[in-house]
This record gives structure tokens, C-alpha cells and sequence, in this order.
């Protein structure tokens, strides 16, 4: 499933998200631990996520392409910027709560 996140404040930006991608984050824990106490998401809160990842792909001896097609579709899109990865972070924590209730399902 592909799911649309806003990119900027006044809408006209935005950035398709796969729930691939959302596995890929979830599978990692990318947001643990990225945002600080005063939970504000910044432009070095964008610039630390991407470090880390960066560091996770260079020191994955594995295969790591779900972590480069997270990079090439989300987070080095050329509309991220701090507002979108606060919307990336709403949209995984709403995917998250919809996940047990899909595999109570099955």
C-alpha cells in the first residue's frame, strides 16, 4: 500500500510513502531515540536520521536494500525537509496501531 505524507506546511509538497518503507523503519528502529526530550523535530533531527541510517548501510554486511530504497524514496526525496519527517513519524505511528489488528485478522 502507498501512502501520501505531506512534505511542506501549505500542502503543495508531498512524498509517497510504501508500507515496504515502513518496514524498513520499523525493522531498524530508526525512530528510537531520534528525537529529543524537548521533542522538537529539526532540521538536525532530519540530518541525525540520515546519519544513522548511512552508518546502518556502510556497517550492514547483509543485503541493505530496503534500507537504499528507504533513502531513495522518503528520506533523500528532494521535498523532505523537517515538516515531512514529522508527518513520516505521524504516519508510522498510525501505521503501527493498524498493524495488530490486521494480524488478529489473519
Amino acid at each position: 500500500m502507498i501512502h501520501t505524507i505531506q512534505a511542506n506546511a501549505s500542502g503543495t509538497r508531498t512524498i509517497e510513502v510504501s508500507d515496504a518503507n515502513l518496514r524498513t523503519i520499523e525493522k531498524y528502529a530508526l525512530f528510537q531515540h531520534l528525537i529529543d526530550s524537548n521533542g522538537i523535530i529539526d532540521e538536525d533531527v532530519l540530518e541525525k536520521l540520515r546519519l544513522n541510517i548511512r552508518s546502518l548501510i556502510a556497517s550492514d554486511e547483509s543485503d541493505s536494500k530496503n534500507l537504499l530504497d528507504l533513502c531513495i524514496d522518503v528520506i533523500y526525496h528532494n521535498n523532505m525537509k523537517a515538516f515531512g519527517l514529522q508527518q513520516l513519524i505521524y504516519l508510522y505511528l498510525q501505521w503501527r496501531n493498524e498493524q495488530p489488528a490486521e494480524e488478529d485478522e489473519k
